[in-house]
């Protein structure tokens, strides 16, 4: 019997939050083993394929790339569609949300200066251009999920998306009905809910305190 999947990351959401979510979303428990300093990584370069984290060890494989890791998690748990015109849907909103989350993922590495002005970017365009698009995804398609009726990772990743946007600013779906209701349908999953309770692999709100020592981690 193969042994859990093992993530190697910082101890920090990162480009590694979106695949926890995926795992434990699946119910599938994984083991993690952090990179803490620049040290860590170097030794892990070794087997990283390009140079670059995350990783992931599952099914014998090392795998690196965190659309190609998504996408096989999603495969291997049902949580990709049922033929290619879902899963083409699926992909489609997976890179809005993670344009998205690009954008509020490194809003602490912006300088002091600019940070407000990125701030007031990343609210208007989660709520002028990727919520409203989403919105009417859940109109138009008249089911609980956004493709198909089923869970897949495209629900997973616009719940994980919300919720980070949420913190930073919680009525940023006040004009969304229909996905505050998506929010407390998806959440109220079982594994999502796990996830979502203290003391769960969820990782906490990267604060700009916390940027000089993972800027140091990976540049030394």
């Amino acid at each position: 019997m193969a042994g859990k999947p093992k993530l190697y990351y910082i101890n920090g959401r990162g480009r590694m939050e979106t695949i926890r979510w995926l795992l434990a979303a699946a119910g599938v428990e994984f083991e993690e083993q952090f990179i803490e300093s620049n040290e860590d990584l170097e030794k892990l370069r070794k087997v990283l394929l390009f140079q670059q984290a995350p990783m992931v060890e599952i099914d014998g494989m090392k795998m690196v790339q965190t659309r190609a890791i998504l996408n096989y998690i999603a495969t291997k748990y049902n949580l990709y569609g049922k033929d290619v015109k879902q899963r083409a849907l699926i992909d489609m909103y997976c890179e809005g949300t993670m344009d998205l989350y690009e954008l509020m993922l490194m809003l602490p590495f912006k300088p002091a200066d600019t940070r407000e002005k990125e701030f007031a970017n990343i609210i208007e365009k989660a709520t002028t251009r990727y919520f409203p698009a989403f919105e009417k995804v859940l109109k138009d398609h008249r089911q609980n999920f956004l493709v198909g009726n089923q869970l897949s990772k495209a629900d997973i990743q616009l719940l994980e998306a919300i919720l980070m946007a949420k913190e930073l600013k919680a009525d940023i779906l006040s004009q969304f009905p229909l996905l505050k209701a998506f929010e407390v349908r998806i959440s109220s999953i079982p594994t999502v809910k796990k996830f979502l309770q203290p003391g769960s692999p969820r990782k906490p709100p990267l604060e700009v305190k916390d940027v000089p020592g993972i800027m140091k981690i990976f540049y030394g």
